[in-house]
């Protein structure tokens, strides 16, 4: 099992836009991750105090859990996101579950 986690931050000024932003991305998103194999589960959240956004997910296999760089829905929201003024920290981390919860 893999747990992959992107985060990004953006304009302090900007959290009620970008929260709305985020929530309306998952029109999108959801029914695009949902076509994807090996996907156990997904959030997607932001933070008003620290100004940030975050995307974790759990994947089956390392395999699985990397496709989501290639999904074109995703590309597209984070230009979006991108030219709106998101900082994405890069690289992408996709770690390998040791233990969890039932």
């Amino acid at each position: 099992m893999f747990v992959r986690i992107s985060r990004g931050s953006y304009p302090p000024a900007r959290h009620a836009e970008f929260t709305a932003r985020m929530a309306e991305a998952g029109r999108v998103l959801i029914p695009a991750i949902q076509r994807l194999p090996g996907c156990l589960s997904y959030y997607a959240a932001t933070d008003e105090a620290s100004s940030t956004m975050i995307n974790v997910s759990v994947w089956d296999t390392l395999e699985h859990a990397q496709a989501m760089a290639a999904l074109p829905e995703m590309a597209a929201l984070a230009k979006e996101f991108v030219a709106l003024g998101t900082e994405f920290e890069r690289p992408i981390v996709n770690y390998q579950a040791l233990w969890r919860l039932p």
